[in-house]
């Protein structure tokens, strides 16, 4: 199929963007296009208006301010895997990415096109809430900020108006010394994850010292495991104190679709959260 009439808009700036936005209804926005242009084919989705992201100058780009790492919601995919800076200061980050569909559909998608179309089961969402990332949006009113906590509202509906665009993703890397780990479980590589868990952790002593663990693809939207987080602190980084982790993980309330129950996606949580926290401890303490 062909998708139907719409008006293409080609904006180089991010003034032109928002002058454009304070004028049209009923828009949507090109950025990589990996999950956009399928739904335009088949007429999924049947917009008045496409804006095209992809000429606007300084929506790409990855750079260390202060303590922050600051990257364009442009920023492709496989230039985050790509990174220095992101090897360097977010390896959960690149860990994930070999997870995320294909080489050829890293190089055309985004990273703020996959956290806006918030697909519960993307490993980018998941990945941004393990690190606290705040997000910077702008429109015709100007710019605000929204923690990745608060940006999730619904099932594939993030906090961002249809005058908004997402423009940066802000995210303070842990301090100090830390074990990381991402694992998730598809039906084949490179097809959406059942489940995937990420996680960080910092171990001193023998004990764990800060924690955070994040869930994708088991609810309607990824979540954070707070209570086992907080529960994991100055506890030992054992077998057992994982294995109460995961049973938390393991209670929480889980989706079913007609290819998967929410009991077999409770016991994926379960045994992916012991999986990557055993994985983040080894490389915590070098073992």
């Amino acid at each position: 199929m062909k998708p139907g009439r719409f008006t293409y808009h080609d904006p180089t700036t991010i003034d032109e963007l928002t002058g454009l936005l304070a004028s049209l209804e009923d828009v949507k926005f090109l950025a990589g296009g990996q999950s956009l242009m399928p739904m335009l084919n088949m007429r999924f989705t049947q917009p008045d208006h496409l804006v095209d992201l992809n000429g606007i100058d300084g929506l790409a780009g990855i750079a260390l301010n202060g303590a922050a790492l600051e990257i364009g919601a442009m920023t492709r995919q496989a230039t985050l895997m790509k990174s220095g800076e992101i090897a360097e200061h977010l390896p959960v980050m690149q860990a994930a990415l070999h997870w995320v569909g294909h080489f050829q559909t890293r190089y055309r998608g985004t990273i703020g096109g996959s956290l806006c179309h918030l697909d519960p089961s993307a490993e980018l969402p998941l990945i941004a809430l393990l690190c606290d990332a705040e997000l910077t949006v702008v429109g015709p009113e100007g710019e605000r900020s929204v923690a990745m906590g608060d940006w999730p509202l619904a099932y594939m509906m993030p906090n961002l108006s249809e005058q908004e665009i997402l423009k940066l993703i802000s995210i303070t890397p842990w301090g100090g010394h830390h074990g990381f780990a991402f694992e998730e479980i598809s039906r084949r590589r490179g097809d959406f994850a059942i489940v995937g868990v990420g996680c960080q952790l910092a171990v001193e002593n023998g004990s764990i010292t800060k924690a955070a663990i994040a869930i994708g693809g088991a609810d309607q939207v990824p979540y954070r495991l707070s209570e086992a987080e907080a529960a994991l602190i100055g506890q030992p980084a054992s077998e057992e104190t994982f294995a109460a982790a995961g049973e938390v993980a393991r209670q929480k309330d889980a989706m079913s679709d007609a290819y998967i129950t929410a009991a077999y996606r409770q016991r994926l949580a379960n045994v992916l959260t012991k999986r990557t926290l055993a994985a983040a401890a080894q490389r915590a303490t070098g073992e």
